[in-house]
């Protein structure tokens, strides 16, 4: 089974996120925050990670160059998740080293494919 890690600070996003993962078959962990979604990383060997760019304190972008210098997480797929679509994020996101982007609001329908092609 696969396992994927879910970073986002909005509880009602969290839920859904979690919810439709576990509803796929996935196995979900959750992180409120880039302090503790570092530490999961360190003690559970993930196949995905969903990464919402906007966190307080520590920002996306942050935690994903924090996972991208560990030689450990390095080739770990990261997605970038947000709800603040810009020109050029896409490109900006992985640039910096994400997989991919999944805009939110989250598309049940587009969701599953979305999250699938990040893992093949």
């Amino acid at each position: 089974m696969k396992h994927i890690l879910v970073v986002e600070d909005n509880p009602l996003n969290m839920e859904l996120v979690v919810d439709l993962l576990e509803v796929y078959g996935y196995d979900v962990t959750g992180a409120e925050d880039g302090f503790e979604a570092l530490e999961f990383v360190k003690q559970i060997e993930f196949d995905l990670i969903l990464l919402d760019m906007q966190l307080p304190e520590m920002g996306g972008s942050e935690i994903l160059e924090r996972l991208k210098s560990d030689p450990d997480n390095a080739d770990m797929p990261v997605v970038a998740l947000t709800a603040h679509a810009m020109a050029g994020d896409a490109e900006r996101f992985v640039k910096a080293g994400c997989a991919g982007y999944i805009s939110k609001p989250i598309d049940i329908h587009e969701f599953k494919p979305a999250v699938e092609q990040y893992l093949k």
